[in-house]
């Protein structure tokens, strides 16, 4: 069964994103986030970017479960559990790095002057 998905090209990034991130490159990790796109843009675009992702992988679910319900003959139970584990990461990857942007912001608060 095709999925429309490569795995091996998605194996790939993944080591790739491993790799990068152990290697501590930060910048070089970004732009492979960003698959190339964005070669320097400051962090309120970015965090706009990673936010709409996730409301269109969100709507995107929906949609599907929508299309399960209502027995539409194009909808895949397979691609509806896909996409609403989709949505639930990218949403949950996004909620870690709101945490981490608030903590830096409380400690740099908390900073004596």
């Amino acid at each position: 069964m095709k999925t429309g998905i490569d795995q091996n090209l998605l194996i790939a990034q993944m080591n790739r994103l491993n790799s990068l991130a152990k290697s501590g490159k930060n910048q070089a990790l970004t732009d492979v986030v960003n698959t190339g796109q964005v070669k320097s843009a400051d962090f309120g675009s970015l965090l706009n970017k990673a936010v709409n992702t996730v409301n269109q992988y969100q709507q995107q679910s929906t949609q599907a479960a929508a299309q399960i319900e209502t027995g539409d003959g194009g909808a895949s139970l397979v691609k509806a559990v896909i996409a609403s584990q989709k949505a639930n990461v990218a949403f949950q990857a996004t909620v870690q790095v709101r945490n981490k942007v608030v903590s830096a912001y409380q400690d740099i608060m908390n900073m004596p002057i």
